[in-house]
């Protein structure tokens, strides 16, 4: 029975001296166990729950513009899980992306789609155009970008700039590249940007 009690008490004790060693430490038990803090003490700063990242739509569009053209198909496609449907915007970006990635195809038919969703919106033509004189479908992308500059009531610098210059190719078509000149991409708000890619 001495040797069970004794055991018992051993064991106690094994128990009880990390928390007396920690009461005897700057600020006592409950500074050590509970966590109460002191004046002494250094705080890691909290986490702000209210506060909000950074919209995928924005960094989708900056990443094309500094020519990271996958990150933004993946920023893009985020910002489709974030709304829950894939507008005509997050469709242009993703039709801008893929021009810059040289997947013209892919390219012409996301712009396409987008419109089908809004084709109010004369940014989304704009690229179209462009994606059009990357293919060397001068007519048509003529054709598209005077849809674009009526819709911006030629107030884009960019949009009047590649309607001139697809009216010029379209009359010089026998002598002149499609490539030979670079065209303005544009995007809803502010930021225009060149594609200067693999293409």
């Amino acid at each position: 029975m001495n040797g069970t009690w004794g055991r018992g008490l051993f064991r106690a004790l094994i128990f009880l001296t990390p928390m007396a060693l920690a009461a005897c430490s700057t600020g006592g038990l409950g500074a050590s166990v509970f966590g109460a803090r002191t004046p002494d003490q250094l705080d890691a700063p909290g986490v702000n729950r209210r506060a909000t990242g950074a919209d995928n739509l924005d960094v989708g569009h900056r990443l094309v513009a500094a020519g990271q053209y996958e990150l933004a198909i993946k920023s893009f496609n985020r910002a489709a899980i974030d709304r829950g449907t894939v507008d005509a915007e997050i469709l242009s970006g993703l039709g801008t992306a893929n021009l810059g990635l040289g997947r013209l195809g892919q390219a012409e038919l996301l712009l396409r789609r987008a419109l089908e969703r809004d084709s109010t919106q004369p940014e989304i033509w704009n690229n179209l155009g462009v994606v059009l004189m990357e293919r060397g479908k001068i007519v048509d992308a003529t054709q598209v970008f005077r849809r674009a500059f009526a819709l911006d009531n030629g107030e884009s610098v960019s949009i009047r700039d590649n309607l001139r210059l697809a009216q010029e190719k379209s009359q010089n078509s026998g002598t002149v590249s499609a490539n030979d000149e670079e065209y303005k991409l544009v995007r809803r708000g502010t930021g225009d940007f060149v594609i200067r890619s693999s293409l």
